[in-house]
């Protein structure tokens, strides 16, 4: 009698300890994946845009980027997106697989262009996005850089019009491991 309920305690350890090893484990992949809280940025609060990464963000590995704009920062149209990043950021990007989404749906684009030597990406719209959605604009086919870091994207809209002024939307701190 003894035995058994001493094996016992020692199949539930064993399970209460697996499950929370288990746990651990996925939280931590979650974690690698989405902005997590940043403390010390120098980006305040209310400019922290939030992402995703599809595929963990390992560093020399492929991966998509999910990079979103709430509707309250899209305060008008846009006719063109403009994505700056570091210079130390040593990734690649591939143009013909970049998309800008509003409800799900992916808008035409006229043209996506990479500046390489000033670490620019310029999408131009088809046709403007109204004011007030929600956008996801994502990267396809990224190659992450061979090093890990935290990376600040910052996203500037041109509205439609005359005079088209880069209005600054927020930045995007993605980290790569």
């Amino acid at each position: 009698m003894f035995s058994a309920k001493s094996s016992m305690r020692r199949l539930f350890s064993s399970l209460a300890v697996t499950s929370c090893v288990l746990t651990g484990f996925s939280a931590m992949s979650l974690a690698q994946s989405n902005p997590g809280l940043t403390i010390f940025s120098g980006v305040r609060r209310a400019d922290q845009l939030s992402y995703h990464l599809d595929f963990g963000g390992r560093a020399s590995g492929w991966d998509r980027y999910r990079l979103r704009v709430p509707g309250n920062k899209m305060e008008l149209g846009a006719a063109q997106f403009t994505i700056s990043y570091p210079d130390y950021y040593d990734g690649k990007f591939d143009t013909d697989a970049i998309e800008v989404r509003v409800k799900g749906q992916s808008l035409p684009l006229s043209e996506v262009e990479w500046d390489k030597e000033n670490h620019l990406i310029q999408i131009y719209m088809e046709e403007p996005v109204p004011a007030g959605s929600k956008v996801e604009i994502v990267l396809s086919n990224v190659k992450n850089p061979p090093f890990g870091g935290t990376y600040y994207f910052e996203a500037r809209m041109l509205t439609p019009g005359d005079i088209p002024l880069p209005r600054y939307l927020g930045t995007w701190i993605l980290s790569i491991n």
